[in-house]
């Protein structure tokens, strides 16, 4: 009898894997299979190239403040940042590596000249996701006094190869004069490079490329410059032979598309992609490293978690990360009193969201008085652009770039 209930069990054991083995397969079969291209899912069209309206757009805010989005120009071809101008004009960069100029709300038809060459997508069979013309913009910190406006972009170099460059030309008033590059040009250093002042007058720039963990490599590192391009004195690897001297942190991915300086702390803070997810805010601190490639939140592009165990154990762990991926670009912190519910928010553009292109939008984050995220807030959801650049204006007003193929500068108000 007990052999016979032995027997009874272990049958139905071999029943009950069999049927989970069959249960498995049919799953794993009844599983799309997606199509990818070097080594990404291609991305669904469904959502893609949503058509910006007229405007104004009014919505309803989470907390209890009414706004309303104004668009204040339109049909500029992938535009990348801006910057404004004591005189209320506004200096917007483009991919197309052009300077176009808004003035009282009115796009010149004819670029500003006096910019350097570059290289954009399209060109010598670049293609799009990688190589930016003009990429970000930045006025100096006595712009009043001494006009000077720098420029990241992506240089022609010879024998077809290309690399990122920062210069800076002086401004006329309605073109740029003088220009000249003051650091970068190497080879194979593509993608996005961000620039920011530092309350001291040094430049901070975001680098692409690979070497992350090397000291020895420029790529996927924060670095500080003089605004001159020299290498300040107090750089935390100056003295490092083995190291390049204009590094500030490092350990970061390759989209690094966001940097911005804390009004009160002064403070530099980054916005950084991550792969299919892990998309982080740092808090950024001299010779601090960040991770990437050994941690990260996120998963990779084929599904498995980029890091065995997601975590960033004995590395700078990020202040705000996303799961899943936003595609986090430019950030601002808000100061004004204008859109008074928002005052000390960040504000953090998004190119598309969950690897769906259309799904672009902003996103607001709350802290509390340590800096700790209290809760967040997804914006412009229904417009579907490319929120590329956030910027806080001289009026108090938060003004957004959409980096489409027809895109636009955008202002939100107190809708009343």
């Amino acid at each position: 009898m007990i052999r016979t209930l032995k027997l009874v069990t272990r049958t139905a054991s071999l029943i009950s894997v069999f049927s989970a083995c069959l249960f498995a397969s049919h799953l794993v079969q009844a599983q799309q299979s997606v199509p990818f291209r070097a080594g990404s899912p291609v991305a669904p069209n469904g959502l893609n190239y949503q058509i910006l309206g007229e405007g104004p757009f009014e919505y309803a805010t989470a907390e209890g403040m009414d706004i309303r989005v104004v668009v204040v120009a339109r049909d500029i071809e992938y535009p990348m940042s801006m910057a404004f101008l004591p005189d209320e004009k506004i200096l917007v960069v483009t991919r197309r590596g052009v300077i176009r100029m808004i003035d009282n709300e009115i796009l010149s038809p004819e670029p500003v000249s006096g910019g350097p060459p570059s290289v954009f997508f399209g060109e010598r069979g670049v293609e799009r996701a990688t190589s930016h013309g003009y990429i970000d913009i930045a006025l100096h910190p006595d712009f009043e006094q001494n006009n000077l406006v720098y420029l990241s972009y992506t240089k022609p170099l010879p024998d077809d190869e290309r690399g990122i460059a920062v210069g800076r030309g002086r401004w006329t008033g309605n073109s740029l004069e003088d220009f000249t590059d003051i650091w970068g040009g190497q080879p194979n250093l593509n993608g996005v490079t961000r620039l920011a002042f530092g309350q001291d007058g040094t430049l901070y720039l975001t680098t692409c490329g690979t070497g992350a963990q090397e000291l020895g490599s420029v790529g996927g590192k924060v670095l500080r410059i003089n605004d001159d391009g020299s290498i300040p004195i107090d750089n935390p690897f100056v003295n490092n032979p083995y190291a390049q001297a204009e590094i500030y942190s490092y350990g970061h991915r390759s989209c690094a598309l966001g940097l911005a300086v804390h009004p009160t702390t002064g403070e530099l803070w980054q916005t950084e992609n991550g792969p299919n997810g892990g998309d982080e805010v740092n808090a950024i601190q001299a010779s601090l490293n960040y991770g990437w490639p050994i941690v990260s939140l996120g998963r990779t592009y084929q599904g498995p978690w980029q890091s065995e165990r997601p975590t960033h154990e004995l590395f700078e762990p990020p202040v705000v990360y996303w799961m899943p991926s936003i595609a986090v670009s430019g950030m601002s912190f808000y100061t004004s009193d204008t859109l008074p519910k928002w005052k000390g928010d960040l504000f953090v553009g998004s190119l598309r969201t969950g690897q769906i292109p259309g799904t672009g939008h902003l996103e607001r984050i709350l802290f509390n008085e340590n800096m700790q995220e209290l809760r967040r807030e997804s914006l412009l959801t229904d417009l579907g652009q490319r929120i590329r650049d956030v910027r806080q204006g001289p009026d108090g007003f938060i003004y957004l770039v959409t980096e489409e193929k027809s895109g636009a500068i955008l202002r939100i108000e107190p809708a009343d």
